[in-house]
């Protein structure tokens, strides 16, 4: 279904008006399957963001400062998230051997082995976009990190074309 008719908004500014509204929309869209998704594992999104990023340091702990500057959601209260997952058993964490001010935090096995599940489950996150071929997956991320390749100056509401490539 086109934005048009999802937002029932047939009018914009401009490409460029439409093209923010429609990444807004997307977005929300895409986070409101995988949030119905991970709730059936009783997890948050941030939750599970916290587990593939130790996934991916395993067997290495890391901070709770190096978890921060590696989610997605830079704004999560990340020491409040790893404690939610350690009661569950999905974590754990100790102090740090070298600097007593910091945390510790590996996943568990059982925290592996819920991602195992997530992973497998084919309505999971590949399945958000299942209806993509991978050329227009490849072109996605092309056109997305293009997005993204620009100063912070340039993306002001003054300028929304200031950098052209």
């Amino acid at each position: 279904m086109t934005l048009e008719n999802e937002i029932q908004q047939y009018r914009f500014t401009g490409e460029n008006q439409k093209a923010i509204i429609n990444l807004i929309y997307s977005y929300h869209w895409v986070t409101d399957k995988l949030r119905n998704l991970l709730s059936e594992d009783d997890i948050t999104l941030q939750q599970y963001n916290i587990l593939r990023i130790l996934r991916g340091s395993d067997p290495t702990p890391m901070s709770t400062l190096n978890i921060r500057e590696r989610m997605l959601d830079k704004m999560s209260d990340t020491s409040r998230i790893v404690d939610r997952l350690m009661r569950k058993g999905l974590v754990n964490k100790k102090e740090c051997p070298t600097d007593k001010r910091l945390v510790d935090v590996s996943i568990t096995i059982a925290g592996k082995q819920l991602l195992e599940k997530i992973d497998k489950n084919e309505s999971s996150m590949t399945g958000v976009v299942s209806n993509l071929t991978n050329a227009d997956l490849i072109m996605l991320n092309h056109i997305l990190d293009k997005l993204r390749d620009q100063p912070e100056s340039s993306a002001t509401p003054d300028k929304p074309n200031a950098k052209k490539k």
